[in-house]
């Protein structure tokens, strides 16, 4: 193990031997470091935390801080870091704010400087946030979900699979999974180089665009529109955006950008009474 003379490792702390520890950096706590992981100089770590095998974390960031939430009374959380993610400098991650509660990152994650995660959140494996970007509490975001530059997402949004947040986004409404938004959170289209990156088949990638037109081009009403969505979908991919669809939601879902084609309004726009944040 290779742990600089200035690091300060609380005696909690389990690490694997094959781990290195930059100068000046701070481990406080249960704090679990898998095999292979390195942490830069500056780096601050507040068990209960656990990070996973092949984990970077680089300078400054700050994992596992109380969160910065007003209700907040120390109850007992943590932070659950996946394997192979790369953590750059000063991004922080904030501890779950209700007792026993986790904020996690999946596999594979990245998260570049300054980038923050609020307290609860769920990131799947291979999210990337680019630097600024913002998630507010409870945020849950979707495999290979882009989260652009300097974008913030509000508490209880949900952000789907492969979908692409536009940089300096304002996301206040739920993205459906393989869609991009605008600046103003509004669906504009179909994730189409995500998706062929994603190994997504010509087959998955059409039936998606033809949901796209269903539920932002028809003028349906909720009720038609997935009517006609349990019509169309027979890949898995479609399946999933469907069940996106269907799911819980606090906030409802975001609405299309206005075209020559469309108003910027969406069948799923007003929540149901179930959906209302309280």
């Amino acid at each position: 193990m290779s742990i600089h003379p200035t690091a300060i490792i609380d005696p909690q702390a389990k690490i694997d031997p094959t781990t290195s520890i930059g100068p000046y950096t701070i481990v406080q706590g249960a704090v679990e470091i898998g095999a292979r992981c390195h942490l830069a100089a500056g780096v601050i770590l507040y068990g209960p935390l656990t990070i996973g095998a092949g984990t970077q974390v680089h300078a400054h960031a700050v994992l596992g801080d109380i969160p910065q939430d007003r209700a907040f009374k120390g109850e007992d959380s943590s932070v659950v870091v996946g394997e192979d993610c790369i953590i750059r400098e000063g991004v922080t991650i904030h501890r779950g704010s209700s007792p026993g509660s986790v904020t996690r990152i999946g596999d594979r994650c990245m998260m570049m400087s300054n980038a923050h995660i609020g307290h609860n959140c769920h990131l799947e494996d291979e999210v990337t946030m680019i630097s600024g970007s913002l998630l507010g509490g409870y945020v849950h975001v979707g495999r290979r979900a882009v989260i652009s530059g300097n974008a913030a997402v509000h508490q209880f949004v949900r952000i789907g699979e492969a979908s692409m947040i536009s940089g300096l986004g304002k996301i206040v409404q739920d993205i459906p999974p393989f869609f991009m938004t605008d600046q103003e959170g509004a669906l504009v289209g179909v994730n189409r180089v995500g998706l062929v990156r994603g190994g997504f088949t010509s087959k998955e990638r059409e039936e998606i665009k033809a949901a796209y037109k269903v539920i932002y081009r028809s003028g349906f009403d909720r009720a038609e529109t997935l009517r006609a969505l349990e019509q169309l979908v027979t890949t898995d991919a479609g399946g999933r955006l469907l069940a996106f669809l269907t799911a819980e939601s606090k906030r409802g879902l975001a609405a299309a950008a206005y075209s020559q084609f469309s108003r910027p309004t969406s069948p799923f726009e007003k929540p149901t009474p179930s959906e209302k944040t309280g």
